[in-house]
């Protein structure tokens, strides 16, 4: 068995390297004397206007026997779609879904078919046959 005090040294190491790491973190007490600020120079004296622009919106409607049954609003970079909850007319439904989004558009073989058509038209035509 251990004598006492060996024990007690032991023991109090690891509080005495707590105190110790707590000590040295305390932040220094910060002076009384006020920042040195820089002094910054004004600008130019031309005025600053702010144009707003109107977002662009377009409106196309989607009719069907004289009965609007779609609506498709492009706003800004966005386009969303009203479309009647159960078939028939927009405009005489009473109630409307929840607009739908156009979150991504894919277009798989047009792209490609203008990609050819653009690399066609950059090769240069053949010299004429004599």
């Amino acid at each position: 068995m251990m004598r006492t005090p060996t024990l007690w040294k032991i023991l109090a190491l690891p509080l005495l390297a707590v105190a110790a790491v707590a000590g040295a973190q305390t932040p220094a007490k910060p002076s009384d004397a006020p920042p040195q600020l820089e002094r910054i120079d004004e600008m130019g004296e031309a005025p600053i206007t702010v144009t707003p622009q109107a977002p662009k919106q377009q409106i196309t409607e989607k009719r069907e026997g004289g009965a609007v049954t779609e609506v498709k609003v492009t706003t800004g970079g966005s386009t969303y779609y009203m479309k009647p909850s159960a078939g028939g007319d927009l405009a005489n439904s009473g109630t409307l879904r929840g607009p739908q989004w156009k979150v991504l558009e894919f277009d798989l073989g047009k792209k490609k078919q203008k990609q050819n058509e653009e690399e066609a038209a950059d090769v240069p035509a053949p010299p004429p046959a004599k």
